[in-house]
């Protein structure tokens, strides 16, 4: 969402490409491993993803349902963008390319949680939709589900919420890239489901 001068100063991601690295099998398989998860055995994991404006709702929806669902016996845990930026990708910005590398390692993060047997429940502004592709396709060559979510909240909505007031400080120029304002938002075509939080508090 936001791009600073501070972007400057991170770190660099892609040093060195490992290039003798060999994918280890595990011994346990998501069949077996789902027969010990939560009330509903054999329950197998997946990736709900909640893509939106800031300001959505993303987060709200996200951490509701995983209440629910751990209520329910059926293990879940939700990764949110905030979360993830203080400590994962700290090291990333907001450049197109830094944003692409944010949703690739959350998707890698979501397909290791979904493949452990636990609901993913991902809250990601995800402006891009070839970035959201690549998330699904990620689950899909491990052949676990991945569902798109669209948090499809007017602009206009999410603005006159502006909880953390980015985007008055996007409309004074002190915050370059943010979507909604200076960066194009790609809404999703097809998402496997559209919800709307405007009348919701």
């Amino acid at each position: 969402m936001i791009a600073s001068g501070s972007d400057t100063k991170k770190q660099k991601t892609c040093l060195q490409v490992a290039t003798n690295v060999t994918e280890q099998k595990h011994n346990v398989t998501r069949e077996v491993r789902g027969q010990n998860l939560g009330i509903c055995r054999g329950f197998r994991g997946c990736t709900l993803w909640l893509t939106g404006l800031s300001g959505a709702g993303k987060t709200s929806i996200a951490f509701e349902l995983e209440a629910y669902l751990v209520s329910k016996g059926i293990p879940a845990y939700g990764l949110d963008g905030d979360n993830i930026r203080t400590g994962l990708n700290k090291n990333l910005g907001f450049s197109q390319v830094d944003r692409e590398e944010n949703i690739r390692r959350v998707a890698e993060v979501a397909k290791l949680f979904a493949d452990s047997g636990v609901v993913s429940i991902c809250s990601f502004v995800s402006p891009f939709a070839e970035d959201r592709e690549m998330a699904r396709k990620i689950h899909k060559d491990a052949d676990l589900k991945f569902f798109e979510i669209h948090v499809n909240t007017p602009l206009e909505v999410c603005e006159s919420r502006d909880v953390k007031g980015l985007y008055k400080k996007a409309r004074q120029g002190s915050i370059q890239g943010f979507t909604g304002v200076t960066q194009a938002y790609e809404a999703p075509e097809s998402p496997d489901l559209a919800v709307s939080t405007e009348g919701v508090t």
